[in-house]
């Protein structure tokens, strides 16, 4: 990229000025650094955390953003401060149950092939889960949403369990004694992300037991993420489905 806007100024396509402000790496708003290099870095552009920042602020954020980005992702975002934010921002959707606020360019594709498991023990799982499908997706991945299937009906789990299997990677998003991604972990080959909800009864302890639970699990393959932490387990899921992919890629023009 760099050699190739330096090449632009020196063939007089490009002012200095222009040059300049695209190799910039970041820009500074005052009260936020936008890290344009983030996307460079790591695959994925940065993600607007929602929480603790107002709305006037968000919006600064998103619009510089969506000037770089053909897709901007803010997730724990309430829903009377993503209206404040809809009002000057339109063109972003709200989604209440993942409190997420994400815009996507309309022309970008789905950029991997295969797909991510999401896979949700309960229904009062399901803003942890969504929050995890809708980051994943934001992120160029498909997903395949595997909803209410706790072991108190393992028939629910084994009725769905061709769909994990042939995921690259699997999301499981479970709260009370969160044990549902032990038992994933044992039937799947892949990498499973296990995320704890802070859903269940007082000994849950707003989901420390789950969180010890899973740390503890017996499957090998399991990752765990903090409690309630979709986003953290889309983005993970994110950069092994990425690197699959490009595997693959790679075979198929070596031996082509």
């Amino acid at each position: 990229m760099m050699k190739e806007i330096l090449e632009k100024v020196q063939q007089g396509i490009l002012s200095v000025a222009d040059a300049q402000e695209q190799l910039a790496t970041y820009e500074n708003l005052g009260f936020a650094k936008i890290d344009y290099h983030r996307k460079k870095r790591q695959g994925f552009s940065e993600v607007v955390f929602g929480e603790g920042k107002t709305a006037e602020q968000i919006i600064s954020i998103i619009n510089t953003l969506q000037l770089k980005d053909k897709a901007v992702l803010v997730t724990r975002i309430s829903k009377e401060k993503a209206e404040q934010v809809l009002g000057t921002c339109p063109s972003f959707i709200y989604d209440e149950t993942a409190k997420i606020l994400f815009w996507k360019d309309s022309n970008q594709e789905l950029r991997f092939e295969g797909y991510i498991a999401v896979v949700c023990a309960g229904t009062s799982d399901l803003p942890v889960a969504e929050e995890a499908a809708l980051t994943a997706e934001i992120l160029g991945c498909r997903v395949r949403r595997i909803y209410d299937v706790g072991v108190a009906g393992i028939h629910r789990l084994l009725d769905n369990i061709e769909d994990i299997q042939n995921a690259t990677v699997t999301i499981v998003v479970a709260g009370m004694e969160g044990a549902l991604p032990s038992v994933v972990g044992g039937l799947v080959s892949h990498p499973v992300f296990a995320v704890p909800t802070s859903i269940g009864y007082g000994a849950s302890f707003n989901g420390v037991s789950a969180l010890l639970t899973m740390l503890n699990s017996c499957s090998s393959g399991i990752s765990v993420v903090n409690i309630d932490n979709g986003f953290g387990a889309a983005y993970n899921a994110a950069l092994i489905h990425r690197l699959i992919q490009k595997g693959a890629e790679q075979n198929e023009n070596t031996l082509s």
